[in-house]
């Protein structure tokens, strides 16, 4: 930076996450979640009469229990973690630095409109926006830029902005992956199988040219290749399909089961699609699709954790700001 008193607005941008596990909470939440055409593209005149009449009546009582059972202290793990890793980003960069870290989600609070409001009001100009999806997607990353566009079409002065599009190879994540990978290995030993389960998406947004799969791929062949697994070591799957129509294949828990069943003991599974740990990985991952592989004739399967707000994790976050600040 040319002038050292310049001050730097660092937005590190999640999904989001209901504001209390209750069927109310859970309704509002996934109504703005649903709503948004990024998220589901069909059109509003077939989509909206099933969301409202049938999808949030019926879903919304099943996810709050959902997030009942995973509900901490510190609230939602999603929201928590995020708020965590900014506060240690912010003591990173000091408390008399230039950079300023605020959390914000897509949906519901604290939305990035609030964070951009901030900077607005104590005079930011430059601003770094980190959303912590290591791969891009229309249905996340996306999202962000358009939220930032409806905000800035409300303001007279409109900062200068730099975004994080995708981490999805980053030496320093893969790093951050591979280290808690074997940190895992070094408590409960190395199982015969590494899956690594992404979030999925359905085929179509693919096919029309969205480039996530790609980068998921490049992100496990990286890890694969870090850990020195060979190709018979690990594999890859995607999760949390939602609908009838066709989803990113293989998907997790039918290559689970096919696994067990198949004769593979023991698994360990990481989803390195999530910066955080969330209902999708605690719930879905770590509980619903160990049932699967046990069910299924499974022995061992141990769920890594995300990065969550480890030190590594933290360390990758400000290389990546450190990188867009240098062009500011």
């Amino acid at each position: 930076m040319s002038e050292q008193s310049k001050k730097i607005g660092v937005i590190v941008a999640n999904l989001g996450t209901p504001a209390e596990p209750t069927t109310g909470a859970v309704y509002k939440y996934l109504a703005q979640f649903l709503s948004d055409k990024r998220v589901i593209d069909l059109p509003s005149i077939l989509w909206k009469p099933l969301l409202y009449g049938v999808i949030l009546p019926l879903r919304s009582p099943k996810v709050a229990k959902l997030y009942q059972e995973i509900w901490t202290e510190n609230g939602s793990p999603l929201r928590h973690y995020t708020q965590s890793l900014c506060d240690k980003l912010n003591k990173e960069y000091g408390p008399a630095g230039n950079v300023e870290c605020i959390s914000a989600m897509s949906y519901g609070e604290p939305h990035i409109s609030r964070a951009l409001a901030h900077f607005n009001q104590t005079g930011v100009k430059d601003i770094v926006v980190l959303p912590l999806y290591p791969q891009y997607s229309a249905t996340t990353t996306a999202v962000i830029c358009d939220q930032l566009s409806v905000s800035f079409a409300k303001t007279r002065h409109i900062p200068q902005v730099r975004t994080v599009m995708d981490y999805c190879d980053h030496p320093q994540y893969i790093q951050s992956l591979a280290n808690s990978v074997t940190a895992q290995w070094a408590k409960t030993g190395q199982s015969d199988k590494l899956v690594m389960s992404f979030h999925g998406m359905p085929q179509r947004y693919v096919d029309a040219g969205d480039p996530y799969q790609a980068q998921c791929e490049r992100t496990a062949k990286a890890l694969a290749t870090k850990l020195g697994l060979s190709d018979e070591q690990w594999l890859i799957t995607y999760q949390s399909r939602f609908g009838k129509a066709q989803w990113l294949t293989p998907y997790t828990d039918v290559t689970l089961e096919k696994l067990a069943q198949s004769g593979v003991a023991s698994v360990d599974i990481i989803c390195p699609a999530f910066a955080v740990d969330c209902l999708e990985t605690i719930e879905e991952i770590e509980q619903e699709n160990k049932e699967v592989f046990i069910g299924a004739g499974g022995q061992s399967y141990q769920y890594i954790k995300a990065l969550n707000d480890n030190a590594d994790h933290v360390a990758t976050l400000k290389a990546l700001i450190d990188q867009q600040i240098s062009g500011i």
